[in-house]
């Protein structure tokens, strides 16, 4: 973790100025951007358990979509959404995506209102609380440390 002199870091999006960064770890920099950690072991595995709940309930509403439903909008930005939050890429964004979508469509559309109201806690949730440690998010932005 990058830390700093003073006992309350300024954080933007991970990063810090480069004027606040304490180099005692032997001049090694560690960075950490988009979450503060990406859950491992029983919190990591419930975060996917989460994840993949809320692609099985996506598809579900993209399958029943197709069948009685003309707004390709709703279908297409909840099938990708979806398919994002499945592999755990650009969770925030997708999570925040697909929380729209599905409590514009609880609110504007008839079928199963709670249901609906489900698949945007959960997603609204996972835009928060981050992919976990089994997802590509962690893989990408995930932890690194820089040597110079």
């Amino acid at each position: 973790m990058i830390t700093r002199k003073s006992e309350y870091p300024i954080l933007l999006l991970g990063y810090r100025k480069p004027g606040e960064l304490d180099y005692a770890d032997n001049g090694n920099l560690r960075l950490q951007r988009l979450y503060s950690t990406f859950a491992r072991g029983w919190p990591g595995a419930g975060l996917l358990c989460l994840r993949l709940i809320a692609a099985i309930a996506t598809v579900h509403y993209v399958r029943s979509g197709f069948v009685s439903d003309i707004n390709v909008s709703r279908i297409l930005i909840e099938g990708v959404a979806g398919l994002l939050l499945c592999a755990g890429l650009w969770t925030p964004i997708a999570g925040s995506a697909l929380s729209v979508v599905a409590l514009w469509s609880a609110f504007s559309e008839h079928g199963d209102f709670w249901a609906k109201i489900l698949l945007a806690t959960m997603a609204a949730a996972l835009a928060m609380l981050g992919p976990g440690a089994w997802s590509i998010d962690a893989r990408l932005f995930g932890r690194k440390r820089l040597i110079h």
